[in-house]
């Protein structure tokens, strides 16, 4: 019987519906013997206890367990190391992960060629990087809970999830805590991180060389740096929050063409927002609260747009030095402004008059902070009077010609509010391994 190409390729197809369920016991080398004599697409069931690691994954199975079996690398290497497509790992705990810098240990690597790879609902412990996603194209990191190290040193420890090179990556619904970053994207495109909550970090999510990408709806609760977008094109960055960070909420650091809208900042961090050097953003709809500055804008940053954003009781709401003028409205629409004694006659919610947040002794203070101690003398006072009554003299700066009256709200879950008030005042005495996130080479 001579059987048709179509055919042939059906029954390829149909290998998986044939794959073996397998039962895993603890005990000395059995994970790795089971996956040594384990068909692609076979499911291998880790009953409870501890199963001995590290072990590489070299062909397309499911593994996992409904039991909390534990994988321990026992302080050597990565704990699983995934070596082959289409492989699923899926309610294990794993810890016990080598602790070296330079080789990456990780409670979970998936390779370069492992591409589809699904790791979902683990607990990963204690780790060096808890999931290292390593050239592994269309990775799914699905609601996973990453504690890593507490060394004294901040950069000693490791990275929650790592992607390196790894277009297509969805890292979705994952608790971290503890370890350096949250989430460090280096050199990689077109990755999707969401609904992911990050505490007591280096930075939440850090962007270096990660084009066509989003972070969206993310939580950023008590860490050094919220959401560091670094040398990143065409970024979206919506619906996250920023609580009780120390440093900046948000950072765009040679980004440009991003959207960045709908995210709130609170909390006290230095800077809501820092730009540097970032172009052709637009920013629009977010909340800036309580911060010693609302907006850090420096470096010859150009042609963003600025609308329909709050500034609410930040202690200066601008900081731009330089003499070129910016325009932050569009369209008839401005910003809101806590600070700006406006009246709306005609009740159409834009402002009667312009709103310069800051003037020329604005630009003295911040180049000369000695000058501080002159604020209150008559000939300043005069200064700004004179700018006030003669805007032609008025130097280069920020102009809002269609301020709002009234302020955006977006609203915080009482449960992360409550985190919110326990890590206020936690930066006041500062820590041993303080680092310093305005230098930027350091990043």
């Amino acid at each position: 019987m001579i059987l048709r190409p179509a055919l042939v390729l059906c029954l390829l197809l149909s290998v998986p519906a044939w794959a073996a369920e397998i039962t895993v016991a603890p005990g000395p080398g059995a994970l790795q013997s089971a996956i040594a004599g384990a068909n692609p697409g076979d499911v291998l069931t880790l009953l409870s206890g501890r199963h001995d690691g590290p072990v590489v994954i070299d062909r397309s199975l499911t593994i996992a367990s409904t039991q909390g079996a534990v994988v321990d690398g026992g302080g050597t290497g990565t704990v699983l190391t995934v070596d082959a497509p289409d492989v699923t790992i899926k309610g294990l705990v794993i810890t016990g992960s080598g602790l070296s810098s330079p080789d990456l240990d990780a409670g979970i690597k998936v390779l370069k060629g492992a591409d589809r790879a699904v790791v979902q609902d683990n607990d990963l412990r204690g780790n060096l990087h808890g999931i290292d996603i390593h050239g592994g194209r269309d990775a799914q990191v699905r609601d996973n809970r990453i504690e890593g190290t507490q060394n004294p040193k901040m950069n000693d420890r490791g990275n929650g999830i790592y992607v390196w090179n790894s277009p297509g990556a969805l890292i979705e619904g994952n608790q971290v805590r503890f370890g350096r970053d949250g989430i460090f994207a280096n050199a990689s495109r077109k990755n999707t991180f969401r609904n992911n909550t990050f505490r007591d970090l280096r930075f939440a999510v850090h962007y270096m060389y990660t084009n066509d990408s989003q972070v969206i709806g993310n939580v950023s609760i008590g860490n050094h740096l919220g959401f560091a977008i670094m040398f990143s094109d065409r970024v979206t960055i919506q619906d996250n929050l920023s609580l009780g960070d120390r440093s900046n909420g948000i950072m765009l650091n040679f980004a440009n063409g991003g959207d960045v809208s709908g995210n709130l900042v609170r909390g006290g961090p230095v800077k809501c927002l820092f730009i540097y050097n970032a172009h052709k953003n637009l920013i629009f709809d977010n909340r800036f609260e309580g911060c010693g500055i609302g907006i850090h804008f420096t470096a010859g940053s150009e042609r963003n747009v600025l609308t329909g954003n709050a500034f609410v009781g930040n202690q200066e709401q601008v900081k731009y030095v330089g003499t070129r003028h910016m325009e932050w409205s569009f369209e008839g629409r401005g910003n809101f402004w806590s600070d700006h004694p406006a009246f709306d006659l005609n009740g159409d919610g834009v402002a009667d008059g312009v709103f310069r947040p800051n003037d020329l002794m604005d630009h003295i203070l911040w180049s000369q902070p000695a000058a501080a101690l002159l604020v209150g003398s008559p000939a300043v006072q005069l200064v700004r009077w004179s700018q006030s009554s003669f805007p032609a003299i008025l130097p280069g700066g920020v102009t809002d010609s269609h301020p709002l009256m009234q302020p955006l709200k977006i609203t915080v879950p009482d449960a992360l509010a409550a985190e919110e008030v326990g890590v206020a005042g936690r930066w006041t005495k500062g820590l041993s391994d303080d680092l310093d996130l305005d230098d930027l080479s350091s990043h």
